[in-house]
Protein backbone atom coordinates (compact mmCIF):
# COMPACT_ATOMS: atom_id res chain seq x y z
CA UNK A 1 0.00 0.00 0.00
CA UNK A 2 2.96 2.31 0.62
CA UNK A 3 4.20 1.81 -2.95
CA UNK A 4 1.40 2.34 -5.49
CA UNK A 5 4.01 2.25 -8.27
CA UNK A 6 4.42 -1.46 -7.52
CA UNK A 7 0.71 -2.29 -7.69
CA UNK A 8 0.90 -3.89 -11.15
CA UNK A 9 3.74 -6.31 -10.40
CA UNK A 10 2.34 -7.08 -6.94
CA UNK A 11 -1.02 -7.88 -8.56
CA UNK A 12 0.68 -10.23 -11.03
CA UNK A 13 2.58 -11.98 -8.27
CA UNK A 14 -0.49 -12.36 -6.07
CA UNK A 15 -2.51 -13.62 -9.03
CA UNK A 16 0.01 -16.40 -9.61
CA UNK A 17 0.59 -17.20 -5.93
CA UNK A 18 -2.92 -17.86 -4.62
CA UNK A 19 -3.37 -14.22 -3.57
CA UNK A 20 -0.18 -14.10 -1.52
CA UNK A 21 2.87 -11.90 -1.78
CA UNK A 22 5.42 -14.46 -0.61
CA UNK A 23 8.62 -13.44 1.11
CA UNK A 24 10.94 -13.94 -1.84
CA UNK A 25 9.00 -11.30 -3.78
CA UNK A 26 8.88 -8.96 -0.77
CA UNK A 27 12.68 -9.16 -0.84
CA UNK A 28 13.01 -8.76 -4.60
CA UNK A 29 10.66 -5.78 -4.75
CA UNK A 30 13.53 -3.69 -3.39
CA UNK A 31 14.41 -3.70 -7.08
CA UNK A 32 11.19 -3.96 -9.14
CA UNK A 33 13.06 -4.82 -12.35
CA UNK A 34 14.67 -7.83 -10.66
CA UNK A 35 11.34 -8.86 -9.14
CA UNK A 36 9.70 -8.78 -12.58
CA UNK A 37 12.55 -10.72 -14.20
CA UNK A 38 12.57 -13.33 -11.41
CA UNK A 39 8.79 -13.71 -11.67
CA UNK A 40 8.95 -14.17 -15.44
CA UNK A 41 11.84 -16.66 -15.25
CA UNK A 42 10.26 -18.62 -12.42
CA UNK A 43 6.96 -18.91 -14.29
CA UNK A 44 8.71 -19.94 -17.50
CA UNK A 45 10.84 -22.67 -15.91
CA UNK A 46 7.91 -24.04 -13.94
CA UNK A 47 4.96 -23.76 -16.32
CA UNK A 48 6.18 -23.21 -19.88
CA UNK A 49 8.31 -26.26 -20.60
CA UNK A 50 7.91 -29.81 -21.84
CA UNK A 51 9.17 -31.17 -18.52
CA UNK A 52 6.41 -32.83 -16.53
CA UNK A 53 5.38 -31.48 -13.14
CA UNK A 54 6.57 -34.51 -11.22
CA UNK A 55 10.07 -34.35 -12.69
CA UNK A 56 10.21 -30.58 -12.23
CA UNK A 57 9.39 -30.89 -8.52
CA UNK A 58 11.84 -33.77 -8.01
CA UNK A 59 14.64 -31.64 -9.44
CA UNK A 60 13.67 -28.54 -7.44
CA UNK A 61 13.46 -30.46 -4.17
CA UNK A 62 16.78 -32.20 -4.85
CA UNK A 63 18.42 -28.81 -5.41
CA UNK A 64 16.83 -27.60 -2.17
CA UNK A 65 18.54 -30.45 -0.33
CA UNK A 66 21.89 -30.05 -2.11
CA UNK A 67 22.00 -26.33 -1.40
CA UNK A 68 20.58 -26.66 2.13
CA UNK A 69 17.84 -24.22 1.13
CA UNK A 70 15.04 -24.44 3.72
CA UNK A 71 12.92 -21.81 1.95
CA UNK A 72 12.79 -23.87 -1.26
CA UNK A 73 12.06 -27.07 0.65
CA UNK A 74 9.28 -25.44 2.68
CA UNK A 75 7.71 -23.95 -0.46
CA UNK A 76 7.72 -27.25 -2.34
CA UNK A 77 7.21 -29.87 0.40
CA UNK A 78 4.54 -31.03 0.90
CA UNK A 79 1.99 -29.00 -1.08
CA UNK A 80 3.64 -28.46 -4.48
CA UNK A 81 5.21 -31.92 -4.45
CA UNK A 82 1.94 -33.61 -3.49
CA UNK A 83 0.09 -31.73 -6.23
CA UNK A 84 2.41 -33.48 -8.71
CA UNK A 85 1.90 -36.92 -7.15
CA UNK A 86 5.13 -37.01 -5.13
CA UNK A 87 4.77 -38.70 -1.77
CA UNK A 88 6.34 -37.63 1.52
CA UNK A 89 8.50 -40.77 1.36
CA UNK A 90 9.78 -39.78 -2.09
CA UNK A 91 10.48 -36.22 -0.90
CA UNK A 92 12.56 -37.56 1.99
CA UNK A 93 14.33 -40.02 -0.32
CA UNK A 94 15.55 -37.14 -2.49
CA UNK A 95 18.15 -36.37 0.18
CA UNK A 96 20.01 -39.50 -0.97
CA UNK A 97 18.15 -40.59 -4.11
CA UNK A 98 20.95 -42.90 -5.32
CA UNK A 99 20.23 -45.28 -2.43
CA UNK A 100 16.57 -45.86 -3.28
CA UNK A 101 14.63 -47.58 -6.02
CA UNK A 102 11.73 -45.11 -5.81
CA UNK A 103 12.73 -43.23 -8.98
CA UNK A 104 12.72 -44.54 -12.54
CA UNK A 105 15.65 -44.30 -14.99
CA UNK A 106 14.31 -41.10 -16.55
CA UNK A 107 14.04 -39.43 -13.12
CA UNK A 108 17.42 -40.78 -12.00
CA UNK A 109 19.11 -39.32 -15.08
CA UNK A 110 17.56 -35.90 -14.37
CA UNK A 111 18.53 -36.08 -10.69
CA UNK A 112 22.10 -37.02 -11.59
CA UNK A 113 22.17 -34.05 -13.97
CA UNK A 114 20.86 -31.70 -11.27
CA UNK A 115 23.52 -33.04 -8.89
CA UNK A 116 26.28 -32.57 -11.45
CA UNK A 117 25.28 -29.03 -12.39
CA UNK A 118 24.80 -28.03 -8.76
CA UNK A 119 28.04 -29.53 -7.50
CA UNK A 120 30.39 -28.95 -10.44
CA UNK A 121 28.51 -26.56 -12.77
CA UNK A 122 28.89 -29.03 -15.65
CA UNK A 123 28.11 -32.52 -16.85
CA UNK A 124 30.29 -34.89 -18.82
CA UNK A 125 29.70 -36.49 -22.21
CA UNK A 126 28.64 -39.82 -20.67
CA UNK A 127 25.87 -38.19 -18.65
CA UNK A 128 24.70 -36.18 -21.67
CA UNK A 129 24.53 -39.37 -23.72
CA UNK A 130 22.27 -40.96 -21.08
CA UNK A 131 20.11 -37.83 -20.86
CA UNK A 132 19.56 -37.83 -24.63
CA UNK A 133 17.85 -41.22 -24.31
CA UNK A 134 15.12 -39.63 -22.20
CA UNK A 135 15.00 -35.95 -23.19
CA UNK A 136 14.72 -33.98 -26.41
CA UNK A 137 17.16 -31.15 -27.05
CA UNK A 138 14.48 -28.68 -26.01
CA UNK A 139 13.85 -30.56 -22.77
CA UNK A 140 17.59 -30.66 -22.05
CA UNK A 141 17.71 -26.87 -22.36
CA UNK A 142 14.64 -26.61 -20.12
CA UNK A 143 16.09 -28.99 -17.52
CA UNK A 144 19.38 -27.08 -17.55
CA UNK A 145 17.70 -23.70 -17.08
CA UNK A 146 15.41 -25.11 -14.37
CA UNK A 147 18.46 -26.39 -12.50
CA UNK A 148 20.34 -23.13 -12.94
CA UNK A 149 17.35 -21.05 -11.87
CA UNK A 150 16.83 -23.01 -8.67
CA UNK A 151 20.54 -22.89 -7.88
CA UNK A 152 20.24 -19.11 -8.20
CA UNK A 153 17.12 -19.16 -6.01
CA UNK A 154 18.92 -21.17 -3.33
CA UNK A 155 21.89 -18.84 -3.27
CA UNK A 156 19.83 -15.66 -3.06
CA UNK A 157 17.42 -17.06 -0.47
CA UNK A 158 20.22 -18.50 1.65
CA UNK A 159 22.28 -15.30 1.46
CA UNK A 160 19.42 -13.36 3.03
CA UNK A 161 18.35 -16.21 5.33
CA UNK A 162 14.86 -15.43 4.14
CA UNK A 163 12.11 -16.16 6.66
CA UNK A 164 10.08 -19.25 5.86
CA UNK A 165 6.49 -18.77 4.82
CA UNK A 166 3.72 -19.69 7.19
CA UNK A 167 2.08 -22.90 6.01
Amino acid sequence: DDHPELAEIIGQIRGARRGRLINVYRLLLHNPALAKAWFALNNAVRWQTGIGGRLRELVIIRIGYLCDAPYILRQHIPALAAAEGITAVECAALRDWQETSLFDQHERAALEYADSLTRAARAGDELFARLKVFFSESQLVELTVLTGAYNMHARVLNAFELDLENP
